[in-house]
């Protein structure tokens, strides 16, 4: 019975099992009167069969057995499998009994190679080097896990091509590197990749565009210094304490010299648009005059810098969705092919380029930031010529408001007619010329061929450069906005110095010495335009403003709404005569403006002639108006 059992049995098998139904076959065979046979007896019956070769196996702990009908049927199955597909995976070996697959195989197949998943013969990774040698020859890439078998993880193929003879030797050269665990690159393959892309970035910042551009970044860049030390300034600046309190000192040196002369900037004819746009004139003597002292300014308001000078800058880098869709745009071919997954292969090689491009566009910032320096310097010191005459000229037009303070509605009229035209002026100016330098200091390359004088914005792109601008320029950038839209000189001037300070500008005050020189220069700009003006319309305006030079000194800057306040504000500082001929002009002017303003544009309408007639009725008058501020000689000019 034992014996024709254990012949019975082809696989391995617990041989307390197959006492046990032994036992329960005799039980079943004589009944209750069969005798108990213990499990003992059993095994070593078949201890006894085993040692005289009756029956064919391994025994392993006493108990276990493994016929040997079977591990020769292992062995075949194994040496069949492996000899035609050049590898076998553990999970074969397991399922065929086998719990220690590598102790197994090794010592049946000394060249054999174990593997994470499988055990390889050393043919399969010659099939792959191969491959691996025709991808880095044509400056392609490959996917090992493509060309192994389905059973084989990525990390199967990590490991055999860590193994490969090719793959060895072009990572010691250079020429192909390994993304991920299974994708082979070439190295001429990655590098054109990401000239490409580098290329990209480059138009990218050449455009100025920042939507695909994320902040991930940061390095550490300097603040543009002021590169010599001139004569001081009597004028107060902002300092800073080390514990990073602001105080204000006065620095001694030379005197002030006299500023640039102001620019010519009329009242314009009643029915004029108040946003007229303010175009100044320049005194070529006077500026000889100014140049030393804004200099001199310049330079001390370089000095405001605050000790913690190198600050953080947030550096652009390409954000990982942005470059896995310019890959996939570059790289077409990943579908083409019939990868399966093109995603995963575009993020493995976003992943390696990513730090390069990141790593290209800090030292590029670098690079930049250096060429820039001196710019910024150029830069600062430009606009600092240029606030020192606007500046100026604005402080002139704000005093003659003064004389309108009496009257609510026309004060908040000049006021808001100075703040659309020569305060909007200014702002442009230097918003746009601080975005520069803040583009600059960022390391950004900037090309800007626009003369910053010419530079009109609007409230949106106002307020996005001012919050584009560090924080402390920001927020006063953003008061300054504000007072743009606000109605009154009083609130706007205060925020435009607190931000020139804070760039490290300084703001001339304007004194009565500059005061009298700027108001000779306009005084005497105007009289040259008076005498040379042959438009009745564009006359009126210019003779009031000459008018109050003479009368008031203050150079009164109006909206055409104003005039007919302006005009009778002077009735008591002419002469019957003088003043009769004035307003009559002022009426006559209106009337043309309103008839023009109702015209329909055709030749034949009456309206037409009549527009003629008022124009020649002022064309004659005109000899007698600009005697009014010329004399009797000017007036035949």
């Amino acid at each position: 019975m034992v014996r024709g059992a254990s012949r019975g049995i082809t696989v391995p098998t617990n041989l307390s099992v197959l006492w046990s139904s032994l036992q329960q076959l005799l039980q079943e065979m004589e009944g209750a009167t069969g005798l108990a046979v213990e499990g003992s007896f059993f095994q070593s019956l078949f201890n006894g069969l085993v040692k005289e070769g009756e029956v064919l196996g391994t025994l392993r702990a006493g108990i276990h057995w493994t016929p040997t009908v079977f591990a020769i049927a292992q062995k075949e199955c194994v040496d069949s499998f492996f000899s035609q597909n050049s590898f076998i995976s553990y999970d074969t070996l397991h399922k065929l009994g086998i719990s220690q697959p590598i102790q197994y195989l090794q010592p049946r197949f000394p060249e054999g190679i174990p593997l994470v998943t499988a055990f390889v013969h050393p043919s399969m990774i010659e099939m792959l080097d191969a491959a691996i040698e025709d991808a880095i020859e044509r400056g392609s890439w490959l996917d090992s896990l493509s060309l192994l078998p389905t059973s084989f993880g990525a990390q199967d193929a990590s490991k055999i091509l860590s193994l490969s003879p090719s793959v060895q030797s072009a990572l010691k050269a250079n020429k192909a590197l390994i993304v991920g665990d299974s994708y082979l690159f070439s190295s001429s393959f990655v590098k054109d990749v990401y000239d490409r892309v580098e290329k990209e970035l480059e138009t990218l910042s050449h455009s100025g565009s920042s939507t695909i551009i994320l902040s991930d970044d940061s390095h550490m860049v300097k603040e543009a210094k002021a590169g010599k030390d001139l004569s001081k300034s009597s004028e107060p600046v902002e300092t800073v304490t080390e514990s990073g309190n602001k105080k204000r000192g006065t620095e001694k040196g030379s005197k002030k010299k006299k500023g640039k002369s102001s620019g010519a900037r009329t009242v314009s004819a009643e029915g004029d648009s108040e946003n007229e746009d303010y175009i100044p004139t320049k005194s070529k003597k006077n500026q000889k005059k100014g140049k030393d002292a804004s200099s001199s300014q310049v330079a001390d308001s370089r000095k405001v810098v605050k000790k913690d000078s190198i600050k953080a800058q947030e550096e652009n880098v390409p954000s990982e969705e942005w470059l896995m869709q310019k890959l996939e745009a570059l790289l077409p071919d990943f579908e083409e092919q019939g990868v399966d997954d093109p995603q995963a292969i575009l993020k493995y090689l976003a992943d390696y380029l990513r730090p390069m491009l990141a790593n290209y566009l800090k030292e590029r910032r670098k690079a930049l930031f250096t060429e820039n320096v001196e710019k910024m310097k150029i830069l600062l010191d430009n606009l600092q010529r240029k606030l020192d005459e606007s500046f100026l000229n604005m402080q002139l037009y704000e005093k003659a408001l003064d004389l309108f303070e009496d009257d609510q509605s026309t004060s908040v009229t000049l006021h808001r007619h100075l703040l659309r035209t020569v305060a909007t002026s200014i702002a442009d100016m230097l918003f746009h010329n601080l975005d520069l330098h803040n583009k600059l200091k960022n390391g950004t390359q900037v090309e800007d061929s626009q003369n910053s004088e010419s530079i009109s914005l609007s409230p949106g792109e106002r307020t996005a450069i001012a919050k584009s601008l560090p924080e402390s320029q920001s927020k006063r950038a953003l008061a300054v906005v504000e007072a743009l839209e606000g109605k009154r000189m009083e609130t706007f001037m205060p925020a435009l110095r607190d931000l020139a300070e804070e760039s490290g500008l300084f703001l001339k005050k304007l004194d009565k010495k500059l005061e009298r020189t700027l108001l000779h220069s306009y005084r005497k700009d105007l009289t040259s335009q008076v005498s040379a003006e042959t438009d009745p319309v564009s006359l009126l305006p210019k003779v009031v403003s000459l008018l109050y030079i003479q009368v008031h000194s203050r150079a009164l800057q109006a909206p055409g709404r104003a005039i007919s306040v302006a005009v009778t504000r002077l009735k008591d500082k002419l002469d019957d005569s003088a003043y009769k001929i004035l307003t009559d002009f002022q009426t006559a002017t209106v009337t043309l403006l309103a008839l023009i303003s109702a015209a329909a544009g055709d030749e034949a309408d009456c309206s037409s002639d009549r527009i003629l007639s008022k124009k020649e009725l002022l064309e004659g008058q005109m000899p007698a108006l600009k005697a009014l501020v010329l004399g009797s000689s000017g007036s035949q000019a």
